[in-house]
């Protein structure tokens, strides 16, 4: 019997002999991972269940990134309790100064290989699916479940496919192929499924933009978003994991919910207005838009690729004096790479503020918070109304690239009107 994807990973986490969509299974995890947010309440779950070991501190991750650093005595209190816990049960923990931002740092640190399964405390765990693995969010009471047992009931997705065709225009990012996607079969459109990106221009992707792909898939109500893995995925897991893993691909008469094309050749910069990522349109059609703070950083748009493209724009400018900046490299690694570069001396000259690895401001827990009436321009992946603070602010979607130019500019503007001489 044919089988997608996503499919053949559940079929082979499950002791089921075939499979559907709809049907319901019981998952086996290879990774359960929680956060300094998360964390702490799947402990005190654990607890009411009568559980007192995790299942296999070997597949257990516990990662300090929301409140880091501790903004309160709180959030202190948060973190101290997940290190604490940590310890305990004898699990991997990655704190202060030590990690990054989970997403990245799960697969920077080889955790998530190809055809494995993450069950993680956050609902950006689908960015795994940039490496070929079935990683799905929940709530705190089931990763509790998850630690004491290391199995999860999981309804089998249905699967959208998504053929990349063309090559990618100056300018253009994995960021605005997911929004793409989004604009093209909405907020919920995804809902019981999972995104399948094919097709030649997948291929040409780095695994810094199907990062980026894959962290937004939930942006569309998905379960996850899954790459194939081939050679770039293997030459990424060169060296970060012992792992064993093997390459699978959707059978060719696998049956799938829909099919959609999205062309490179003529996709443009993308911005997601307020208040929703499905909220889309060139970044032409935003033009002129003031912009109060712009923030270069997060699960899906922190890696040294988009530190890159932000540097480009920002080498030898100065950010407007009505906005700032703030750069947030996902990981410790990510970080000692821009420094090496000499990135972030570039961003601390042009103005910008740069930020230990955190994931502080983008969900409007702390450093870089937006006041009433501001507009930000973010390469994060919400831009619900008060998402980033105030309830009275507005966020921008976009990717480094134009974020940097609005940084530069003081408003929305194609990177090229930035960077004179070249045509938009």
């Amino acid at each position: 019997m044919p089988h997608t994807l996503a499919e053949k990973i559940l079929l082979a986490h499950s002791d089921v002999k075939r499979i559907a969509p709809g049907d319901i299974v019981m998952t086996r995890c290879d990774v359960v991972m929680a956060n300094d947010v998360s964390g702490p309440v799947a402990f005190r779950v654990m607890e009411q269940m009568g559980a007192a070991k995790v299942f296999d501190p070997s597949k257990v991750v516990m990662v300090a990134d929301h409140f880091t650093p501790a903004k309160d005595a709180i959030s202190a209190g948060l973190q101290k309790r997940l290190k604490d816990w940590s310890e305990a049960q004898g699990v991997t923990y990655y704190g202060q100064g030590r990690g990054g931002i989970e997403h990245t740092l799960l697969c920077e640190e080889g955790w998530v290989v190809p055809g494995s399964i993450i069950a993680g405390g956050d609902s950006h765990t689908c960015t795994y699916g940039a490496l070929g693995a079935f990683g799905t969010g929940f709530g705190s009471t089931d990763i509790a479940a998850c630690l004491a047992f290391g199995e999860f009931w999981q309804t089998v997705p249905g699967t959208i496919q998504i053929e990349l065709t063309g090559q990618k225009r100056p300018y253009v990012t994995g960021k605005d192929v997911i929004l793409a996607v989004i604009d093209r079969i909405g907020v919920a459109g995804g809902t019981n499924m999972a995104l399948e990106f094919v097709g030649p221009g997948t291929e040409a992707l780095s695994i810094d933009e199907r990062l980026a792909v894959a962290n937004m898939a939930v942006e569309a109500g998905s379960e996850t978003g899954l790459f194939p893995a081939d050679d770039r995925t293997a030459a990424y897991l060169a060296g970060r994991t012992n792992r064993s893993w093997k390459a699978e691909r959707s059978d060719p008469d696998a049956s799938f919910a829909a099919r959609h094309r999205i062309d490179l050749d003529t996709l443009p910069p993308l911005v997601a207005r307020p208040h929703s990522p499905g909220n889309v349109a060139p970044v032409a059609e935003t033009k002129g838009v003031r912009v109060d703070q712009v923030y270069i950083g997060n699960c899906s748009n922190g890696t040294i690729t988009d530190l890159r493209q932000a540097a480009e724009i920002l080498r030898g400018r100065k950010v407007h004096p009505r906005c700032r900046a703030i750069i947030v490299p996902a990981t410790q690694r990510i970080y000692r790479q821009a420094m090496k570069e000499g990135l972030l001396d570039i961003f601390v000259e042009a103005g910008a503020m740069v930020s230990m690895p955190t994931c502080g401001a983008c969900f409007g827990g702390h450093m870089g918070v937006l006041g009433p009436g501001e507009n930000a321009v973010a390469t994060t992946n919400r831009n619900f109304k008060g998402r980033m603070g105030s309830g009275e602010a507005q966020v921008f979607l976009a990717n480094a690239w134009v974020a940097a130019a609005a940084a530069v500019a003081g408003e929305i503007v194609h990177p090229a009107e930035v960077l004179k001489g070249e045509a938009a």
